[in-house]
């Protein structure tokens, strides 16, 4: 649909914000709440400096998003729920917000969770944050529920300054703005990811670095240059662990660690490898039978569960079957 393209789009949307465009849909969006314009504007680089500007702010005023955001939000779908009925409602959502909503709102929350990491002293009470955090509107990062409202006047001011900056948070008085990323990196699965810098940065500094999806610090994909097993295996985080062996190679730190085989019959062989604080992991080695073109036998390696006790139990997991079920008339 060319409509949620847009907003997919324009939730992964980088570069200079246009601030004339952004500022205008604030005020269409305070109009249209009934409320009279903000006085001034305020610009800050990120999320992480528009709460430091937030907290600067003076003679702001009291909050306003449940006004200019959460109300417009409920009438935009209200209007639309009575129209569709329930079951049309629900196909409407799967068919607009719902294909961005997942995607927008984890990345929004790994923002939210940047910002309190790198706002928050250790053994500080990080609720006054994360409340002020929730004082925000997302902007862009909105645009999944944006996406399920075309056309409607409710949000066509939130809309536009969606199109034009990022997080920004509404007061009486007062409004600050943040711009958008400088960089946006993920993988095909639309994870941030980043092999050699960070997934996702602003101009002032503030980033946040991940590996497949997963958050990792800045500085530690350098490292998967010089891995070795003796660093794998001293690496504290488990998620880490895991993603180490993955770039390292299963078969690599096998063969790099002395490991022994604990199982092999006519399927294979099964490898375990132990790892403290953390379950096995277990691999099947099996060779093709079918040679290349070379005439070489391509060795594959299959991971299975951690309580996998044999090599068969292990190729017939991949097929979905027991062990004593799997046998194979021939094998390609």
């Amino acid at each position: 649909m060319r409509h949620v393209d847009e907003w997919r789009a324009v939730a992964a949307a980088t570069g200079a914000p246009d601030r004339a465009a952004a500022e205008a849909g604030v005020r269409r969006a305070y109009r249209s709440a009934g409320l009279a314009e903000p006085e001034r504007f305020v610009w800050a680089r990120s999320p992480r400096e528009g709460v430091t500007a937030v907290r600067s702010l003076e003679d702001a005023g009291a909050p306003v998003r449940d006004a200019v955001r959460s109300r417009p939000w409920a009438l935009a779908r209200r209007r639309v729920y009575d129209e569709l009925g329930a079951r049309g409602w629900a196909a409407h959502w799967a068919a607009t917000g719902g294909r961005l909503w997942e995607q927008t709102t984890a990345l929004a929350e790994r923002i939210t969770e940047g910002v309190v990491s790198s706002l928050t002293e250790e053994g500080q009470d990080e609720g006054p944050l994360r409340l002020l955090l929730l004082d925000a509107v997302r902007g862009q990062h909105d645009g999944a529920w944006i996406a399920a409202f075309p056309g409607e006047e409710a949000v066509a001011g939130l809309a536009e300054v969606a199109r034009h900056c990022g997080w920004w948070w509404p007061y009486e008085h007062a409004v600050v703005l943040t711009e958008r990323p400088v960089e946006l990196h993920r993988d095909e699965a639309g994870r941030l990811d980043r092999a050699d810098g960070p997934a996702l940065a602003y101009a002032d500094g503030f980033a946040l670095h991940a590996w497949r999806g997963m958050p990792v610090p800045a500085g530690w994909q350098a490292e998967l240059a010089t891995l070795t097993p003796e660093r794998v295996r001293a690496e504290e985080n488990a998620e880490l662990r895991r993603v180490m062996l993955e770039h390292y190679g299963y078969e690599r730190y096998l063969s790099e660690s002395d490991a022994r085989p604990v199982h092999r019959d006519d399927t294979g062989v099964l490898w375990r490898i132990p790892l403290s604080g953390d379950e096995d992991v277990v691999m099947v080695e099996v060779v093709n039978s079918t040679p290349e073109p070379d005439g070489a036998h391509r060795t594959y390696w299959l991971r299975v569960p951690p309580q996998t006790r044999t090599a068969r139990e292990g190729v017939a997991w991949t097929f979905g079957l027991e062990a004593d079920a799997y046998q194979p008339l021939r094998q390609t």
